[in-house]
């Protein structure tokens, strides 16, 4: 059963499981009709600090961290290699809400990878062998021809995951609920990472 979207005014009102928290409010945004309520936007970095940041979706989260599935050789792949840390955020409209995460990036296990490209539409998986993303190509055509080599070369086989392909978990240190509120005096509660892997609420300013 879904949970109902609260109100909260105070940290009292808050769920103390911050996965707990999120999944109401996504549910919410859902609920509510937002367009892409799985849609993120992710920020990595550069070694040297030189920041990016994009739209990518959301495919699954747990008591682990936030999911999303991407070419390892692509900016932001190369990006969280050199440094494996991040920011997400998400932001709903319908609800006047948004959640920002911050914190370390792992990959996904392969089975779990596996898993994802295997669930994913037959042309999505041949685009994920055709793209070579990030990188410079002459123009569209150039992707055209190569996703009609794989559906020739792959027709009636299954479409292997690709060795360059594959999850990352953002797994969080801390986690920040927004609340839009009148006079620009929104809602700010922070949940912090502890030592001993339990969570500390604190309110912010806005």
């Amino acid at each position: 059963m879904t949970q109902e979207l609260r109100d909260p005014r105070q940290i009292s009102d808050l769920n103390p499981d911050p996965f707990a928290e999120f999944t109401v409010w996504f549910e919410a945004a859902k609920a509510a009709g937002a367009t892409r309520p799985d849609a993120m936007v992710l920020a990595t970095a550069t070694t040297a600090g030189v920041p990016s940041a994009r739209m990518v979706f959301l495919r699954g989260f747990d008591a682990r961290g936030w999911v999303f599935y991407t070419n390892y050789e692509s900016r932001k792949g190369q990006e969280i290699k050199a440094n494996p840390s991040a920011a997400l955020m998400f932001y709903w409209d319908v609800i006047s809400r948004s959640v920002r995460v911050e914190g370390r990036v792992e990959k996904t296990t392969s089975e779990e990878s596996e898993r994802y490209f295997g669930s994913r539409p037959w042309d999505s998986r041949l685009g994920a062998w055709a793209s070579q993303q990030s990188r410079v190509i002459l123009g569209r055509e150039v992707l055209d021809e190569r996703m009609a080599q794989l559906n020739h070369d792959f027709q009636g086989r299954e479409v292997p995951l690709p060795p360059f392909w594959g999850g990352y978990r953002v797994v969080p240190e801390r986690i920040e609920f927004w609340i839009s509120r009148p006079s620009r005096l929104h809602d700010r509660f922070c949940y912090r990472k502890q030592a001993d892997g339990t969570w500390k609420i604190v309110r912010l300013s806005p």
